[in-house]
């Protein structure tokens, strides 16, 4: 290549596809001379932003594949792993910068790896979250088989802590609670992530931490020392180490609190809880979770209420972890807002190996109780339907009830709200009629309700107003058709609803964190 003139490069440029006719024309008269050298001619492409200097060193060494992968023009190489390859490329179609995670060769020739590698794929297109990095794509022809999404502007974790050494507890709190809700919001949707560590972390530029590759559940290792010794790309073997460790089934979600706990604590003190190690046989061996020393012994000024999180997150016994992403996360919300405050600058984590050390983190039910409301997703939310014709009263419901997790419908006309619900009984899990302005039509609304075919089986309340008492014995209630008289408080609206529609499994979970103080 080095006894090629900057025109047979220029030609060769064309070529391959990196820039048009009509650009390298432009280019040369830009450039206005016709003696350079190629290495010349190739920086002022650079220079000019028209080539990268990964496409350079490519086409300086002769390479004529590997500029484009399906309608994406690879711009560098981001990082390599054992696994793939991640590019930064550009969408030639309408200019938009992604990533581009490549399978490598020696993996893409077997089957099997290709089919987990495009079953990964198709799971992670299926995520929309603020702290999930989404994937626009999935391509698998030939020998090229490849994932596309959103480029991040940034590092990834273990990157990230290289620069700063470790995270104090207010940031590496801030950036769990990131994690931890994107984590939450794929285990709603009954997706575990299995490889979970800090280069699956990307922090972006603003500092929002964000997870990749997921998907991974369908794919693990049998539970068999063969095969988890051997095998060609054994990505979770921690995972099957901590679960042949701990004695639970294969793909546990709390595997998932437990490698997410070993983040936090390797971010806090910059030093991982597990031995670091490639030796498979030293990964699976029960003697490696037995090992890690406590957090408080680490850094025994940490704040307890972290020392406190990670402790339960990395429980060995999995019944005393954390049961849910949605619990644990509520702590950390808790312990973040605490850290702000500076309410633990006193509470250090030294004394955490006397008995008085053993509490869970602190907070009060109230505050407790909205925050796992708050993180219920919003697909596994009750509707109720709220039919009020007071604004103020239509307001003061809505937010009460999405405070405690329901989803709320509002209308002021009763027969309207009859209406939907023959048309669609799935369209609310259960209906309010409230009296206050709306009157004698709520009442007999809330009794043809209860008499049609279509709706009966639907659960529903009558409010009655403190002037409207007088009514109640014209009501036909029942065990799914309950009368309340006003004025009643939010928590008796809740207990009564709880016993009209039991929650969904993720909202059952939920409610267990709550009421667990």
């Amino acid at each position: 290549m080095g006894e090629q003139t900057a025109e047979q490069i220029a030609h060769r440029v064309v070529e391959v596809g990196l820039l048009d006719d009509r650009q390298m024309q432009a280019a040369w008269g830009e450039f206005g001379r016709t003696d350079a050298t190629p290495d010349e001619f190739l920086q002022f492409l650079v220079r000019r932003e028209l080539l990268t200097n990964y496409q350079v060193t490519r086409l300086l060494n002769g390479e004529r594949g590997g500029y484009f992968y399906g309608d994406y023009k690879v711009l560098y190489l981001v990082s390599a792993g054992s696994f793939a390859r991640v590019y930064r490329a550009v969408d030639r179609r309408n200019g938009r910068v992604v990533a581009i995670k490549l399978l490598r060769r020696r993996f893409a020739d077997n089957q099997e790896q290709t089919e987990q590698f495009v079953r990964e794929g198709e799971m992670g297109r299926t995520l929309r979250h603020p702290n999930i990095v989404p994937i626009y794509e999935v391509y698998s022809k030939g020998a090229n088989h490849f994932l596309v999404m959103e480029f991040v502007e940034g590092h990834n974790l273990r990157d990230f802590l290289k620069i700063r050494k470790k995270i104090d507890p207010p940031e590496a709190t801030r950036m769990l609670v990131d994690i931890a809700s994107g984590l939450n919001y794929a285990h709603g949707r009954g997706v575990c992530h299995r490889d979970l560590k800090l280069t699956n972390v990307l922090v972006s530029s603003r500092g929002q931490a964000r997870l990749i590759d997921f998907g991974l559940a369908g794919g693990d290792l049998e539970d068999n020392e063969e095969e988890l010794e051997t095998a060609a790309n054994p990505r979770t073997i921690d995972y099957a180490g901590l679960e042949r460790a701990t004695g639970v089934r294969k793909d546990d979600p709390r595997s998932d609190i437990y490698f997410l706990g070993c983040i936090y604590y390797y971010i806090l003190t910059g030093k991982s809880p597990l031995q670091e190690t490639k030796d498979r046989i030293q990964r699976l061996s029960r003697q490696r979770y037995m090992d890690v020393k406590p957090i408080h012994r680490i850094d025994p000024d940490l704040p307890r209420v972290v020392a406190l999180l990670v402790n339960k997150s990395m429980e060995l016994d999995a019944d005393k972890r954390y049961q849910t992403l949605g619990q644990m996360l509520v702590d950390l919300n808790i312990a973040y807002k605490r850290l702000l405050a500076g309410g633990d600058k006193q509470e250090t984590a030294a004394d955490l190996d006397s008995d008085a050390g053993k509490e869970t983190v602190a907070a009060s039910d109230e505050e407790r109780n909205r925050l796992t409301a708050m993180l219920i997703p919003e697909h596994q939310r009750r509707v109720l339907m709220f039919v009020e014709s007071n604004i103020r009263m239509q307001d003061i419901f809505r937010d009460g009830m999405k405070r405690c997790g329901y989803r709320v419908l509002l209308t002021s006309d009763p027969q309207r709200a009859i209406g939907r619900l023959k048309e669609n009984a799935k369209s609310a899990d259960c209906v309010i009629f409230s009296s206050g302005d709306i009157g004698q039509s709520a009442l007999e609304a809330f009794n043809e309700f209860g008499q049609c075919e279509e709706t009966k089986h639907i659960p529903a309340v009558l409010l009655l107003g403190e002037k409207q008492s007088g009514w109640r014995e014209h009501a036909r209630i029942d065990k799914q058709h309950r009368l309340i008289a006003m004025p009643i408080k939010l928590k008796e609206l809740r207990s009564v609803l709880t016993q009209l529609v039991p929650p969904l499994p993720g909202e059952a979970a939920a409610t267990g964190a709550a009421n667990e103080n």
